[in-house]
């Protein structure tokens, strides 16, 4: 991954999982593999990057996380979106929504 795509990563990482996580609860890897998956393999987020942001949005209190088994019969933590999460979350998408709203005028402005 290009460091381009890793500093806009940076900004962008918590709303993908909180939107991942939005219809119920999901494991770590899982999550991952969804946000591969759907991007059409854009988003490939390392480890290093997914656990910290799942670590530091349950310390926030926007998600909250229990240790289950899976289907492979190993233990791992699922996580839920919070009320509050959900409340971050349409904040987030809203946010977006005006920046790459904003962000195509400009584009679309011919000199």
């Amino acid at each position: 991954m290009g460091q381009e795509k890793v500093e806009f990563l940076k900004g962008t990482l918590d709303m993908l999982i909180l939107k991942i996580v939005d219809p119920g609860p999901i494991h770590g890897y899982a999550i991952s593999q969804r946000i591969q998956q759907i991007s059409r393999d854009f988003f490939q987020i390392p480890q290093g990057s997914l656990y910290p942001a799942l670590h530091r949005l349950e310390e926030r209190g926007w998600l909250a996380a229990e240790w289950k088994d899976t289907s492979t019969g190993r233990e791992a933590k699922f996580y839920k979106l919070t009320r509050q999460g959900r409340k971050q979350l349409e904040t987030e998408v809203l946010n977006w929504e005006q920046l790459t709203s904003a962000v195509s005028l400009i584009l679309r402005t011919s000199e």
